[in-house]
């Protein structure tokens, strides 16, 4: 969890180390122990953890909405639809209010402080997570429909809350080294690799859903608890003073990457004379962060738009191929294990990655071209065992290695390319505009989820 120490070229540092805000200011201080990078990746961790919480308790949702799916006529057929389903209405519940809440919150970034959306919106996410974890021992088994409502309204509360969260605080870390971003991005995948892990060790150890669920939830509450204070724990290092701080003061120095053609630094050079730099009120100049961003946006939210259509939608959906002998393996813990475990280790990996290696660069050709290869991902777990279906019969990949391998390499490549582009976006721009580029880098990805969500609904119907 530690960073790796620098090992690269002298022409690509500028993308690792941040150059001096002022060039009289005072000498950088270190980050002793690694405390703000550990901040940043507990931080991370609880950025996505709400979504991660919510998706991989399957089996209680499960539990809670197949009380009247038995029964004959509308309600019973209801309710298996809400079953059958459920993870596409929880993915558009969660993407499509968020990106709404993401252009609130680039109008807002230099309006409201960093510390009060932040801290805002966590309070609001804990306070809705113990009305879940209250939910979990109240019998709904009268008011199945009623209780999807209020649980789809609690998505929308908390994602919309998380949204605002994780773009204000990728912001706030886009003024930090490089490291501190990567240690944010990081962190979010081990969110949900800690989700998982919770999720399988209460499903093991607990012989009731409900208390399973009790347990995993009171987990999701506590680390809430433990987002708040680390984060008022941050201003506290002089090692993030020093960097929270510098955009407070007059830019003398504009780090340019060392890649930009002589019109892209006339680009930022005419960027920078502008008194908005000077300035912490107003919103921020959105047509050269586009100009800047454009591609690598494109990057980030096709690289989301295709995750979010396979996982968890349809990747949670496929069985064991031995389901009938069962074990407990292929019953109880594949979908577990195989679904959202490992994608979420192979996530963090490829996150984690990108400490050492960060290739290809932000302006390579190679990074689109990875990016769009993503897309056969589409057919391979649309063909392996997924159930059920009623109209693509073919089942080609039906082993049960198959869908193993396909879920390594869909969170290896989300995880290494997604955080190449996220870390790229604010450092390809001047460092005045950083948290502003960082937030907008932030809609980009929760568009791809929101328009990969919707089109979720669509293939899982289509199958």
């Amino acid at each position: 969890m530690h960073p790796a120490p620098s090992s690269f070229p002298p022409d690509e540092e500028p993308l690792i180390e941040e150059l001096l805000v002022n060039r009289y200011s005072r000498q950088k201080p270190s980050d002793r122990l690694h405390g703000a990078y550990v901040i940043f990746f507990l931080l991370g961790i609880g950025t996505l953890l709400p979504w991660n919480f919510f998706i991989t308790a399957k089996h209680y949702w499960m539990y809670k909405l197949q009380n009247c799916s038995d029964q004959a006529g509308p309600a019973g057929q209801a309710a298996s639809d809400l079953r059958d389903f459920f993870e596409s209405y929880i993915s558009i519940a969660s993407t499509v209010p968020s990106v709404l809440c993401l252009i609130g919150n680039f109008l807002l970034v230099n309006k409201v402080p960093a510390s009060v959306r932040i801290l805002s919106s966590l309070f609001v996410m804990l306070a809705v997570f113990l009305v879940i974890t209250v939910l979990v021992k109240v019998d709904t088994s009268t008011w199945t429909t009623s209780f999807f409502a209020i649980t789809i309204g609690c998505v929308i509360i908390v994602s919309s809350a998380s949204t605002i969260f994780t773009s204000s605080i990728f912001g706030l870390s886009s003024r930090f080294p490089m490291k501190n971003l990567q240690a944010l991005i990081s962190g979010q995948a081990m969110g949900g690799t800690i989700s998982a892990i919770a999720s399988v060790i209460d499903l093991a150890a607990a012989a009731d859903v409900t208390d399973s669920a009790l347990a995993y939830f009171l987990t999701a509450d506590i680390f809430l608890v433990v987002c708040v204070m680390v984060y008022l724990l941050l201003p506290r290092l002089e090692y993030s003073r020093y960097y929270m701080s510098s955009q407070k003061e007059s830019p003398s120095l504009v780090p340019v990457p060392p890649d930009s053609s002589a019109e892209d630094e006339a680009d930022l050079g005419g960027i920078t004379n502008t008194s908005f730099l000077t300035k912490n009120a107003g919103i921020p100049p959105v047509r050269p962060i586009l100009q800047k961003t454009a591609l690598l946006g494109f990057c980030l939210f096709y690289v989301f738009f295709v995750s979010i259509i396979i996982f968890p939608s349809l990747s949670s959906n496929i069985e064991s191929v031995s389901k009938s002998s069962g074990s407990l393996w292929s019953t109880k813990y594949f979908a577990p294990l195989t679904s959202f475990l490992l994608y979420n280790f192979a996530d963090w990996c490829g996150r984690q990655i990108t400490a050492w290696i960060q290739v290809p660069g932000p302006r390579s050709k190679l990074l689109p071209a990875l990016v769009l290869l993503r897309t056969i991902f589409l057919p391979l777990f649309i063909l392996s065992n997924y159930q059920p279906r009623a109209h693509i019969q073919t089942v080609v990949f039906n082993q049960d290695i198959y869908p193993v391998v396909f879920t390594v390499l869909l969170g290896l490549s989300n995880g290494y390319l997604g955080t190449l582009v996220m870390v790229y976006g604010p450092k390809i721009v001047p460092k005045e505009l950083a948290e502003a580029a960082g937030v907008l880098m932030t809609f980009y990805l929760m568009l791809g989820l929101a328009v990969g969500s919707a089109c979720s609904v669509l293939i899982v119907h289509l199958m």
